[in-house]
């Protein structure tokens, strides 16, 4: 039953054993005053008392922490099922570990944000007085809220405005790891009060949680809404907030200077050494949240292992604990196409579309199946994604799909020994479109997986259905944006899969060790068996990095300069920078032994040959600065304002 106003409270409530009211905007209001803003004022209580205790913190940083540190959490928790909850001393305790500070002054900081909250809220006096006439009527009344602070915090916020007496029992979604919104909070209730759903009455503001859901469990509901004007002012109240940071980030004082590159080691120490600290540290927030529900963060080969070297170390260094179960997965995306293969998933006929379109069915089947075989003339035609799966059904083909289901066992044998039955499976890589995810949980829809990477983005242009269990810990953009620095990690991505991947082979086969384990063509990658920077002094110099670091607040502050030294190395680069990044060979991958060239071979036929073929390379700003020495300093500009021409246009398209 459907009631937008307090009418009903007016009177005797027939069948209503349990009154419940959502605390914040229902029973508690609020001034005009937006979330942003209150977190900003409580962070620069906050430095203020780190500032007696010698702490030099700024409160800046201070939000940017907390801000990351509440979005991963929210982010793992949701793409994990949304069981459970984020609670406010989690948050807070993350947020002091990534900047290095004591864990003594949690209780503090939630103080601050109780006293800020104090002064931020009303008393609803209208339904305060109705469920005062209820509850003398007999009437048992509790407040139910979605809310990462603690029913004792919330009781202390309630009997400061209303007085005590007022609620029997205050219910937490932070505290029960239960929210209204998935509506097991609700259950609980039920269960604990021990009411039927027919005789509880629920008041509360939001559609979703306070009127939708409760309303399809058969609890009677009294919707509240807030103010479209409420809501106006505090929109525009964030934007002040947001671009007041902004101008106070333009007047902070330049961090650390950064020291002479002379080498790729030191490339890697001073720029990459920022940059993948402030990633690991990302990977920490959200798998820290992820760990409450169990599961396994899984390195994939061969990103994954550079990855988890840097991760390891740096969680080392820093002190940070984490319990969730690690381990380095024999996984590719030809491992994840067999998997969605045998299950018939047309996700995987995108994929091969796009990697074999100048194939033919017979190098495809050889690619997957791991063999040669004796094919008829058929099998030579140009590949087709939209007959394989008929291919594969023909007498022929079903001795391909025969290795193909063969080397599945071996894997899902591989992935039981690492991951319980059932059990969620983090997986960590590179990036970009997350292939291996949507492949994998085509293929495997048992089993729970999600993906955490250095970046998202779907410059395939195929389905994003598989995104919401895909985070881009650093950058979730589709194209580079000039006014998001680290955006231009998008314009030469190669350079962030030769950082992290070592000198092994990608993942083409599985077999049975002697042990009875699963091991593949490249070899052991149990983490500690490969010396993920052998050959690879980029990486060495990140590591170089992290075993000098000494907080997270030094991370930040770096990792700020870093990014625009390397958005100038990778815009704007000069011939050190070209060395630094690099421009040799990398591998096509899926299957395949080739390579292709960064850069290709300069066109010696004219300079319009030559200004066309840029769009052949990898790398193409490097090109420029390589074949148009002269010109760059006019045509890297022009390059840039096409992008930002693009970045608006797609912008205004949305």
């Amino acid at each position: 039953m459907l009631r937008r106003n307090l009418d009903l409270l007016k009177g005797p409530l027939e069948n209503v054993g349990l009154i419940s009211s959502d605390v914040f905007d229902t029973l508690l209001l609020r001034h005009p005053r937006s979330q942003r803003s209150r977190m900003m004022e409580g962070e620069q209580r906050f430095a203020r008392l780190l500032r007696q205790q010698g702490l030099r913190v700024n409160a800046e940083e201070l939000l940017q922490a907390r801000l990351l540190a509440e979005k991963l959490a929210y982010r793992a928790l949701n793409v994990g099922g949304g069981i459970g909850e984020v609670r406010l001393t989690d948050i807070v305790a993350r947020q002091l570990a990534l900047l290095g500070l004591p864990a003594t002054l949690i209780d503090k900081r939630i103080d601050i944000e109780i006293a800020i909250e104090k002064n931020s809220l009303y008393a609803n006096g209208a339904l305060a007085m109705a469920l005062r006439q209820q509850r003398q009527a007999g009437t048992r009344v509790v407040a139910v809220s979605d809310t990462a602070l603690s029913a004792d915090r919330l009781t202390e916020l309630l009997n400061y405005f209303h007085g005590p007496g007022l609620i029997d029992k205050v219910y937490s979604s932070a505290e029960l790891g239960a929210s209204k919104r998935s509506g097991r909070l609700f259950s609980a209730v039920l269960s604990q009060e021990k009411v039927s759903a027919s005789r509880m009455l629920h008041i509360g503001d939001d559609e979703i949680a306070d009127q939708a859901v409760p309303h399809r469990m058969g609890i009677k509901t009294v919707h509240i809404p807030k103010g479209r004007l409420k809501r106006y002012v505090a929109q525009a109240d964030g934007a002040r907030v947001e671009a007041m940071r902004g101008l106070r980030r333009q007047l902070l004082p330049p961090g650390r200077r950064i020291a002479v590159l002379n080498d790729r080691a030191s490339f890697g120490r001073e720029v990459f050494g920022p940059i993948v600290s402030q990633f690991c540290l990302n990977i920490w927030l959200y798998a820290r949240q992820a760990e409450a529900q169990g599961g396994t963060l899984a390195f994939c080969a061969r990103g994954g292992i550079g990855i988890r070297e840097a991760f390891e170390r740096l969680l080392s260094r820093l002190q940070l604990p984490l319990s969730i179960r690690r381990d380095n997965i024999l996984i590719s995306r030809l491992v994840a196409a067999r998997m969605a293969l045998e299950a018939r998933s047309p996700a995987v006929l995108d994929e091969l579309g796009r990697e074999f379109a100048k194939n033919s069915f017979a190098e495809v089947a050889a690619f997957l199946g791991g063999s040669k075989y004796e094919l008829s003339s058929a099998w030579n035609g140009r590949f087709a994604a939209a007959r394989f799966f008929d291919m594969l059904g023909t007498h022929e083909g079903e001795k391909v799909l025969a290795d193909i289901t063969r080397q599945n066992v071996l894997f899902r044998r591989h992935i039981d020994s690492i991951s319980e039955d059932n059990g969620r499976v983090i997986l960590c890589d590179t990036g970009l479109y997350g292939s291996t995810q949507r492949l994998l949980a085509a293929g495997m829809p048992e089993r729970r997986f999600e993906t955490i990477q250095f970046a998202r983005c779907n410059y395939k242009g195929l389905s994003e259905d598989h995104f919401p269990e895909l985070s881009g810990l650093v950058v979730e953009d589709n194209l580079y944006n000039p006014f998001k620095v680290e955006t231009v990690i998008l314009r030469y991505w190669h350079i962030i899969e030769s950082l992290f991947e070592p000198s092994i082979p990608s993942v083409r086969l599985l077999r049975i060790r002697q042990d009875g384990g699963v091991e593949g063509n490249c070899g052991e990658i149990t983490y500690g068996k490969i010396d993920a920077a052998a050959g690879n002094p980029l990486l060495a110099g990140v590591l170089d990095y992290i075993d000098s670091v000494e907080n997270g607040t030094q991370v930040m502050r770096d990792a700020t300069v870093a990014w625009l030294r390397l958005k100038k190395a990778i815009t704007n680069p000069t011939q050190l920078d070209v060395v630094a990044l690099g421009t040799g060979f990398r591998s096509v991958d899926f299957g395949r032994s080739e390579n292709i060239n960064v850069l290709n071979l300069a066109d010696q036929t004219g300079m319009a040959r030559q200004l066309k073929s840029v769009k052949s390379h990898l790398w193409r700003e490097a090109a420029i600065a390589r074949d148009f020495p002269r010109l760059k300093s006019a045509l890297l500009p022009a390059l840039e304002l096409a992008h930002i021409v693009r970045g608006v246009s797609a912008r205004l398209q949305r």
